[in-house]
């Protein structure tokens, strides 16, 4: 399988932005370009205490910070693919990373099954705990069980996608003969796991991960992070070989940020042969669709002169 160009429109603003037309314009620009995946952010709520964010024993990344205040405005990811879904034809639809144990397992199971269907089977959904205890207190959650919780939505949501008539039973929730429909493209939507290289996260990314989005020292050390991962996963019975990842590619830009895409795109070669499959790259995209369009085309032409 060919590497993967995967671009993050922002879904958010630190102030009221007043139009998403830029969000919009973005994902139509991808699209037209053939970047091959956009990916959006999520958080429900924000409480206060976003020093957190920089605590890696909370989830965080060390010395990180939230692109907002508190107040900051957060689009729900889900719903505004669903919306970008109707606005495109061929560019694949992600989470990076949605907090799936807010949402009660069987409405995403339905939400998301809804959205791969209606999009042509364009959803990826990139998953992880969060670093938030807020939104865990006001989804009614307890944030020290929260890996627990997402190891239990996955279950629910992935039992639901696969078979026509589903009965579970587990210390959170029992249902028998429970019918829903329809169900996702091939019976299942593609589940990437975020996570640090620790046996939590690597068990669950052998039990439910068709990729793994790194975390925490793996995202400045993908090599690493990757024979990391392989190893830790090989000793949960799980082949790793044909687990997808992701990985930034480095900016390369002069002092007036004019990005050069053949040096920012060469980075991408030692990557896949590492075992990266998809490449994230952070670049200023013009607000105009048009030109927004025509830039990102030279992006891909220089990913796809990279990487073939």
């Amino acid at each position: 399988m060919a590497p993967t160009l995967t671009i993050q429109p922002r879904n958010f603003a630190a102030e009221d932005p007043g139009s998403w037309d830029v969000l919009i314009d973005t994902a139509c620009a991808a699209d037209a370009a053939g970047v091959d995946r956009i990916i959006l952010s999520d958080h429900v709520v924000m409480g206060e205490n976003l020093d957190a964010y920089g605590d890696p024993k909370r989830g965080g990344s060390a010395g990180g910070k939230q692109p907002t205040g508190p107040d900051g405005h957060w689009l729900e990811p889900l719903t505004t693919l669903s919306f970008l879904a109707g606005q495109t034809e061929s560019v694949r639809l992600g989470t990076n990373i949605l907090i799936a144990a807010l949402r009660r397992p069987v409405v995403l199971a339905k939400t998301a099954s809804t959205l791969a269907v209606l999009s042509g089977g364009r959803l990826d959904l990139g998953v992880g705990v969060g670093w938030q205890e807020e939104e865990y207190v006001a989804a009614g959650l307890d944030f020290a069980g929260r890996g627990r919780q997402l190891d239990h939505t996955l279950e629910v949501c992935q039992a639901l996608w696969a078979a026509p008539r589903v009965s579970y039973a587990s210390d959170e929730l029992t249902f028998d003969d429970i019918h829903m429909m329809p169900k996702p493209p091939g019976g299942s939507v593609p589940v990437w796991v975020s996570g640090t290289v620790n046996p939590r996260a690597m068990k669950r990314l052998a039990r439910f991960g068709s990729g793994w989005i790194p975390w925490g020292p793996a995202v400045a050390d993908p090599l690493g992070g990757i024979a990391a991962m392989r190893e830790m996963v090989s000793g949960f019975d799980r082949d790793p070989t044909d687990i997808e990842v992701t990985a930034y590619l480095k900016t390369v830009a002069d002092d007036d940020g004019v990005v050069d895409f053949t040096a920012t795109m060469a980075s991408a070669a030692p990557l896949v042969d590492a075992g990266v499959t998809d490449c994230k790259v952070t670049v200023p995209i013009p607000a105009d669709r048009e030109a927004a369009t025509e830039y990102l085309s030279e992006a891909v032409a220089a990913f796809r002169a990279a990487t073939t």
